[in-house]
């Protein structure tokens, strides 16, 4: 992950000013929001580890299923436990996502298959070609670090150090939030590249702890925060310091603003599951949504991530439980944001590292890979659809970068993330500036949304 000079002063700001004032745990505290009905926000939900596409998604036809079968070996998934998908009969989904098979079958859904790393639209031929001539593919494929950076910096290069989503920030908050109290970018799984710009910043809020600005021992509070206050008011004349102390005084009014705002509010009827990390993150983000109108912002991006995906052993139960948990929890942000009535101006998303091998290993599990299927959620979604072209199962086969089923991306990862961004407000004209290498694909808007 990157960690650059920006993010160290934003995190240690907040550490430093939360310690000095006695309001540890401080969190890290933002939010996004709406004015009006020009709203649009968009869920990044990251698979961290590298999520295995090829039993998320599977051919359910006698013949592909059959073909599947007996390449996946001890890790295909038997078809009577497939969730076939109404809507695209010769497809089904893993077992444990009733809910994602549902909200597909009613239209708020969609696939998007063999995305990947991409610098320019690559074939098996070329792929093996560039190898030996090392031009034209993106940067430490099948790395986890280097390919999670590519996938959050859209840039299919580690050396990126802005992500897709703070350069979106960059080109559209004065337009879209000229009046914000937040920033337009949001994580609530911690610090990421995918959300830092050149010249906006993001804020990440821990879930369930929007409060956690609050000082809560008793008389000391006032001391203590007049104190802080005090000392980030003083000009220490050093660049870094004072520009630490800017930071955390926006830190503090961020914390208000939000704090205020979710106060003035009935709690949301939606029961999120419990026990569930990713459910709990998107009930804070379905929160912050709720307030949208307060805080006054009118585009919005939020970061949230589940894992571990890398599932080198025991694969079957250990991504069903994981695919377990985000059908759930997807299926309960959904319908909160239907109680919000927004489910037409969310969208929620699927990014990952990469796909998985389709042949399996030794240990009952899959290895690294390249391109693999994504999912797509909500109201403007254009559901009920597989977009992209589905990769041919067969080892060494037209598809595969090698021998064991490592498919070779049929969609850049830039090009579903530039349909996102063209749905959000991004123009044409400001494509290349957000996605550098977008110019080399013929296509820039798949139409899912």
């Amino acid at each position: 992950m990157s960690f650059n000079r920006r993010t160290f002063i934003k995190s240690a700001s907040l550490a430093a000013a939360g310690s000095a004032a006695g309001l540890r745990p401080f969190g890290a505290l933002n939010a996004l929001a709406q004015s009006a009905t020009d709203y649009k926000a968009l869920v990044c939900i990251y698979l961290f580890g590298g999520n295995d596409g090829n039993n998320t998604l599977v051919q359910f036809d006698s013949k592909d299923y059959a073909n599947y079968s007996s390449i996946r070996g001890p890790l295909a998934i038997p078809q009577s436990q497939l969730l076939q998908l109404s809507a695209a009969p010769t497809y089904a989904v893993h077992p444990n996502l009733p809910d994602i098979q549902s909200l597909f079958d009613k239209n708020a859904a969609a696939f998007v298959t063999n995305v990947g790393t991409l610098i320019e639209p690559t074939n098996r031929a070329q792929y093996i070609a560039s190898q030996f001539n090392g031009n034209g593919l993106p940067s430490n494929l099948f790395s986890h670090p280097d390919q999670r950076l590519e996938w959050e910096n859209a840039a299919a290069s580690t050396t990126t150090q802005t992500g897709w989503a703070g350069r979106i920030a960059d080109t559209l908050n004065t337009t879209y939030n000229p009046n914000g109290n937040f920033p337009m970018v949001t994580s609530v799984a911690g610090d990421t590249l995918f959300c830092d710009g050149s010249h906006t910043s993001p804020f990440s809020v821990s879930p369930g702890n929007i409060g956690a600005g609050q000082c809560s021992e008793g008389a000391e509070c006032a001391a203590r925060q007049a104190t802080a206050q005090a000392l980030l008011g003083f000009n220490s004349g050093v660049t870094l310091i004072q520009a630490d102390n800017n930071i955390t005084t926006k830190a503090y009014a961020y914390a208000k603003a939000l704090s205020d705002a979710v106060q003035s509010v009935n709690p949301l009827k939606t029961v999120f599951p419990a026990n569930n990390g990713l459910a709990a993150q998107l009930q804070q983000i379905a929160q912050i949504i709720q307030v949208r109108s307060a805080l006054g912002v009118n585009r919005q991006i939020f970061f949230a991530g589940i894992g571990n995906f890398d599932t080198h052993g025991g694969q079957l139960v250990e991504q069903g439980q994981l695919l377990a948990g985000i059908s759930s929890a997807i299926a309960a942000f959904y319908q909160a944001t239907q109680e919000l009535g927004v489910q037409n101006n969310v969208t929620s998303f699927t990014m990952s590292d990469f796909g998985r091998a389709l042949q399996p290993n030794s240990n009952s599990g899959s290895d690294h890979a390249w391109g693999s299927h994504h999912m797509v959620i909500g109201g403007a979604v254009k559901g009920g659809k597989l977009y992209g072209t589905f990769p041919t199962l067969a080892l060494g086969g037209p598809d595969d970068s090698g021998s064991n089923g490592r498919w070779v991306p049929t969609t850049a990862s830039i090009q579903y993330a530039a349909t996102l961004a063209q749905w959000f407000g991004v123009s044409a004209a400001q494509l290349p500036t957000i996605f550098p290498n977008i110019g080399n694909f013929s296509t820039t808007n798949l139409g899912f949304v």
